[in-house]
């Protein structure tokens, strides 16, 4: 799972830094484990889904498929984020379907748009778990990353590793990849290795189909094949979108942008002849000015059985 390869003499100049890092974070870690530092509980369980490394390792869509889990069990989700890039004054923000992604963030608009879950964002985790509880909204909370954030307790602990970068040059930040040291995967209740089977428990996504974002009009995966289309992607690894829609056989202009990028009418101004595709996680940011030439593929994460077993095993 360590690349040794991906080791450059800028990792290297780095190695000081992240001794202070590591000197921080396992201050910090103590610091909540005995006590020094207030761990918020809750009555209702939590579950974590994060990751030991930076950069998109496919939590999202397994957030969603464990809102389904629960949500076919008749349970109430509440999903917790921190929401990334979130411009918000209150403590806590409910998440509706008319919330602004510039309010809630791209991967908590959605969630609340996938599933029937009550979506809650706030600076700090505990507070939104605390809004949820106040107001008995779940029977079940979710927490959208959040594994270093040890203010927030939680009952069952899930790491997410990406087997296409795996832990990459296996140093902390800022020399690599990490937020924590390796050896933290076997303190966690359940890894789930995404994007590759082999594993005791692995997940991949699976194309669905193809929605307008204007219209809703709804379109099986072969309608695009051969077609030339623009491909918009503004996630951390745009190239497993593209990759995606060649296997689907579409003929792609590629259009990468920043992680997060918040999309405006000009970003997307490209020649009307060719339909533009994008993820489900973008169009959510461009709903107030799509219009018919724009489609998102939505995606679901399969799960083994196994680990539905492991997790009901945990709560």
């Amino acid at each position: 799972m360590v690349d040794l390869n991906k080791i450059r003499l800028t990792n290297l100049l780095c190695l000081p830094l992240s001794a202070v890092f590591f000197v921080v974070s396992r201050l910090r870690y103590y610091c909540y484990k005995l006590g020094l530092f207030r761990v918020c509980h809750s009555p209702i369980p939590v579950i974590v889904v994060g990751n030991i490394t930076v950069g998109g390792s496919g939590k999202t869509p397994i957030v969603i498929a464990l809102c389904r889990h629960f949500e076919k069990q008749g349970k109430r989700v509440g999903v917790v984020s921190r929401g990334y890039g979130a411009k918000h004054f209150q403590d806590a923000l409910l998440v509706k379907s008319t919330t602004p992604t510039s309010e809630c963030g791209d991967e908590p608009a959605l969630i609340a748009s996938e599933t029937n879950a009550c979506v809650v964002v706030a600076k700090k985790r505990p507070l939104a778990v605390k809004y949820i509880t106040e107001h008995a909204l779940a029977d079940i909370i979710i927490s959208d990353d959040g594994l270093q954030h040890y203010a927030m307790a939680r009952k069952v602990e899930i790491a997410v590793v990406d087997t296409t970068n795996g832990l990459g040059n296996g140093l902390l930040l800022p020399a690599g990849p990490l937020r924590e040291l390796p050896s933290r995967l076997k303190s966690v209740d359940i890894v789930i290795h995404n994007g590759e089977s082999g594993f005791d428990i692995s997940s991949r996504l699976v194309a669905v189909q193809f929605v307008n974002v204007a219209t809703g009009e709804v379109k099986p995966l072969g309608h695009f094949k051969s077609v030339r289309c623009y491909a918009v992607a503004g996630i951390a690894k745009p190239g497993r979108f593209f990759d995606t829609l060649k296997t689907l056989g579409v003929d792609i202009i590629k259009k990468p942008f920043a992680d997060h990028h918040s999309f405006s009418n000009n970003d997307l101004d490209f020649d009307a002849e060719y339909p533009i595709l994008m993820t489900s996680k973008d169009c959510v940011k461009c709903r107030d000015f799509a219009t018919s030439q724009m489609w998102y593929l939505t995606v679901n994460a399969e799960l083994s059985e196994h680990f539905y077993q492991q997790l009901e095993s945990k709560l």
